[in-house]
């Protein structure tokens, strides 16, 4: 059977893979406990970041909040780096059992030149807030388990959610998976959303390592 990633909802992900669902994950507990020091530069900018968000987050399409916020966002958190990248729009699928996951991801950091080869870290959704044509939990899980299951479960992975200003982290480990509480990205949490996006490059560099 071949199942894309939209198509999921967790709780059906719970089932077909034995998923379970913790409330408090000690991992999640200390990457959503980041903190990072920003520059006078960076401050403004996030500023300015999280004041047109406030006036456009209902009514700015999935395009023009990739576009006018998310992508001016990520360039603050800088991914650049000699060992990995950023991937977006990319194609990735992986069988479980009997069931193909596939799909193509947002955004995906990865190992790799031209292609993604081994996953660490993924942001899904980007939909603007009234709008929810699937179950942007699903989508992300099921992009973390095709991945999990093409690193062969050598490390946790990293995952994102957004619905619209609102920013869900979710850690993956073996069949145990975690979400944060919601982060507003039109208030201060647009601070603690980035240091969270930082803290994903000292768990790479670990990762990396064992590989």
């Amino acid at each position: 059977m071949v199942k894309s990633f939209e198509r999921w909802e967790f709780e059906e992900l719970q089932i077909t893979f034995g998923l379970e669902r913790l409330y408090e994950m000690p991992l999640l507990t200390a990457w959503t406990s980041a903190e990072t020091q920003f520059t006078d530069a960076e401050k403004q900018k996030l500023e300015q970041l999280k004041n047109k968000l406030q006036r456009n987050a209902e009514v700015w399409n999935e395009d023009e909040l990739k576009f006018f916020f998310l992508s001016h966002l990520i360039d603050l958190v800088g991914y650049e780096s000699a060992h990995y990248k950023a991937f977006t729009q990319r194609k990735i699928s992986a069988t479980i059992g009997n069931i193909e996951l596939t799909g193509v991801v947002d955004y995906m950091i990865a190992t790799g030149i031209q292609n993604p080869r081994q996953p660490f870290f993924f942001i899904h959704e980007y939909k603007q807030e009234r709008k929810r044509e699937a179950d942007p939990l699903g989508q992300v899980l099921s992009e973390m388990l095709a991945a999990q299951a093409k690193n062969e479960h050598k490390y946790p992975l990293f995952g994102s959610y957004i619905v619209g200003r609102l920013w869900f982290f979710v850690v993956l480990i073996e069949n145990q998976y975690s979400v944060s509480l919601a982060y507003d990205s039109t208030q201060d949490d647009i601070f603690k959303i980035v240091s969270i996006l930082r803290k994903v490059k000292d768990y790479i560099e670990e990762h990396l390592k064992l590989l």
